[in-house]
């Protein structure tokens, strides 16, 4: 078996582990968000730390993805403005929190690949503090392998799903990357941003589903670039982008 095929075998097992052993976790966090987006609230989206953005870009303004996803890009908390890297600071969460509007009874799906980066644990826990509804996914498995004296840990020791009100599992494997070629000590090809994204799709496409049962027309945007994108999506961006911060007009 070529490497092509290892890691196609490797991410098909994580994908069908995510169907078939998270639909209990998914179905509560569609119900949470669906019920809130119903209410006129905004969903509140942070991929916490280093790569773990990414699974906030998946969801926000996307082709296909609802309209009130506010997605939470704080300086220093990712990859493309870390200089500083503020991932590992504590103490910065009610300043993110307030920074994005992130109030009490307001949803907020929490992404940490790993779930034990020092900034997404502060903003879980202090999510819980303000009466968050706090819905984490991250790699529950990964998370238990990590001892609790790494360096890198929250001085608390805690992983965000140890918080959360829904706690979703990507199943990501330890150390992340699955594949070995001789030669190389270390294992190649990680896993986590196609597990991540395909659980957050997951979440938002049973989120939809139970927005129409509801009687709730869900708003949805459309690709921007195919013909009509502008017709379709310049109005939803009018109605939202002073709600959402980092939602801007395209031309």
């Amino acid at each position: 078996m070529n490497l092509i095929q290892q890691y196609q075998t490797c991410i098909t097992k994580i994908i069908g582990d995510i169907a078939r052993e998270e639909v209990d976790s998914i179905d509560r966090a569609s119900d949470i968000l669906a019920d809130c987006y119903a209410e006129d609230r905004l969903i509140h989206v942070f991929g916490a730390g280093g790569h773990s953005a990414i699974g906030a870009m998946e969801i926000f303004w996307r082709a296909g993805g609802l309209t009130k996803i506010n997605a939470m890009f704080p300086a220093g908390t990712n990859i493309i403005t870390a200089n500083p890297t503020t991932a590992k600071i504590t103490g910065l969460a009610p300043y993110i929190l307030n920074y994005y509007d992130v109030n009490e009874g307001d949803p907020l799906i929490l992404i940490n690949f790993y779930g034990l980066n020092p900034i997404a644990v502060d903003v879980a826990l202090e999510a819980k503090k303000k009466g968050v509804k706090l819905i984490t996914v991250n790699s529950h498995g990964f998370a238990h392998k990590v001892p609790e004296d790494f360096k890198w840990r929250h001085p608390s020791k805690k992983n965000i799903h140890d918080v959360a009100d829904v706690a979703v599992d990507n199943h990501v494997p330890y150390p992340d990357a699955v594949l070995n070629v001789d030669g190389i000590d270390e294992t190649i090809t990680p896993t986590a941003t196609i597990a991540t994204c395909f659980t957050l799709n997951c979440i938002m496409s049973e989120t939809i589903r139970k927005l129409v049962v509801k009687g709730v027309k869900p708003e949805i945007w459309i690709s921007n670039n195919i013909p009509g994108c502008d017709e379709h999506n310049n109005p939803l961006v009018e109605k939202y982008r002073h709600r959402i911060h980092h939602l801007y007009p395209v031309v």
